[in-house]
């Protein structure tokens, strides 16, 4: 009972690392890379889609990425979406390939995007030490009733601090790597 609240534990709190992960690549940094458009939707045939579906996205060189529509008759739509997407990005018709150049990032650009960096990382802090209280919880639930030993249910609190420990350390390195990339020029 006790390995499977572990188990459970271990499982949600990777899920956090995985979410936050995947919200610390939406945030650019000075490098161009292709899941900088994941967010990206475009209108296209009456309905929105993801820019992953209606183009083929490459890195042209380290700032310059380059979008080839499926379809070259959804070449302005692709333009227009990136122009009014939150990234800030100026895209350029290049016949049948649209370039969007990245702008370098100012000083007080990449203190800004470190600050939401910070923001993320604290959030998937919290939601692991959500996890660890309600695993905790659960275990204290056990040994109310009986169905476990009071040695039991503190070797259980400390295996679960061990891994919830180990899962922030994890939250921090992530957050290291990300501050660095963004300070670089």
């Amino acid at each position: 009972m006790i390995d499977e609240l572990k188990q459970d534990a271990t499982t949600r709190m990777g899920k956090s690392i995985e979410s936050l992960k995947n919200e610390l690549t939406k945030i650019r940094t000075g490098r161009a890379h292709t899941s900088l458009l994941d967010h990206v939707k475009v209108e296209l045939y009456g309905q929105l889609m993801p820019l992953s579906q209606a183009a083929t996205i490459t890195v042209s060189d380290s700032r310059t990425l380059s979008i080839t529509p499926w379809d070259k008759g959804n070449t302005k739509d692709i333009e227009k979406a990136i122009a009014t997407s939150d990234l800030g990005l100026n895209p350029m018709s290049a016949g049948e390939v649209i370039r969007v150049p990245l702008p370098p990032l100012t000083e007080e650009r990449r203190k800004d995007m470190i600050k939401i960096v910070r923001g993320e990382g604290e959030a998937a802090k919290v939601a692991i030490r959500n996890i660890r209280r309600d695993v905790l919880s659960d275990i204290k639930d056990l040994q109310k009733e009986k169905e476990i030993s009071e040695d039991d249910e503190r070797r259980a609190q400390d295996d679960v601090q061990k891994i919830t420990d180990k899962h922030t350390g994890e939250v921090d390195k992530l957050l290291e790597i990300k501050e660095k990339d963004l300070m670089e020029i």
